[in-house]
């Protein structure tokens, strides 16, 4: 008797924390527009990666290029406009979650140095693709798809103001560490698999959780040698006051090629990459979206 008693008090427990996660839960239309931004960023990982894989095979057509540049090789294919206005409307949606992200806390990063620290990294993050998604516009907006050509200038320029105030480079220099400490970050939740717990692996098949683990580990891995590149340019400009180095993920993977064996580091980041991508559209098919 009192073991049936335990069990329903259990039972209810149970149906009382499901309630819960259900008040919770991000709105459906918000849920749904977040799943659609992951698969979005990951679709243009991919394609990154397969361009930067063509580039180190010596395939025609290949290139290491950034995500910007993935964008316009979208703009310049049939339809190509079509899919950028679909890829620009998913990658706001990917920023609005990270607006979450850096407002409501919904993992409980904390208010500690390291919360804080991942809370900005997001906000980052953000910005970073909240002006990808105007870039996929502007690019889907030209009927030429010629607007891709000046954004390195204005991104220089950018940090050349940067650099011109009294604390320039004490600020360039900071976004370098963060950008090296996230990249640090995300090759250890490739290592150690802390990615899995943003899943909801209960609800996955066998194939899904396979491919989710061997895709995050070894894509998280390969963007954290990236970002750990891109962070070291940025502390290059800050000690040199110069805003001529270049910083972008295309500059880091042409570093990459530049080196020793610099083809077969191209080739296996590049697949890294685009296993990144795919790691993200699962994401955006089953990571936990709520808001507690």
């Amino acid at each position: 008797m009192a073991g049936a008693m335990n069990d329903a008090k259990r039972a209810a427990k149970r149906t009382e924390q499901k309630a819960d996660e259900a008040s919770q839960d991000v709105k459906p239309w918000l849920r749904g527009f977040a799943r659609f931004g992951y698969t979005a960023k990951g679709a243009v990982y991919v394609l990154l990666g397969i361009l930067s894989l063509m580039a180190a095979l010596g395939v025609s057509g290949g290139k290491t290029t950034g995500t910007k540049g993935a964008l316009a090789t979208i703009a310049s294919k049939p339809y190509g406009n079509v899919i950028l206005w679909i890829t620009a409307v998913g990658l706001i949606g990917y920023v609005m979650w990270r607006i979450i992200q850096v407002v409501k806390d919904p993992e409980h990063k904390g208010k500690d140095g390291s919360g804080i620290g991942m809370r900005i990294a997001y906000l980052i993050s953000g910005i970073i693709y909240g002006a990808l998604a105007y870039k996929a516009i502007s690019l889907a907006s030209s009927s030429l798809g010629s607007s891709g050509g000046s954004s390195g200038n204005s991104k220089q320029s950018f940090i050349a103001k940067v650099l011109s105030q009294p604390a320039g480079q004490w600020i360039i220099g900071a976004v370098g560490v963060v950008i090296i400490g996230y990249g640090l970050y995300e090759m250890y939740k490739g290592m150690t698999e802390k990615f899995k717990k943003e899943f909801k692996f209960g609800e996955m098949n066998q194939g899904e959780k396979k491919l989710v683990r061997r895709s995050g580990k070894f894509g998280l891995l390969a963007r954290g040698v990236v970002m750990l590149i891109i962070g070291y340019f940025f502390i290059q400009m800050a000690m040199t006051a110069s805003s001529q180095q270049a910083t972008g993920l295309d500059a880091a993977l042409s570093e990459l090629a530049s080196q020793p064996y610099g083809k077969w580091l191209l080739g296996i980041v590049s697949i890294g990459l685009a296993l990144f991508g795919i790691f993200q559209i699962l994401k955006g098919k089953n990571r936990h979206l709520k808001i507690s």
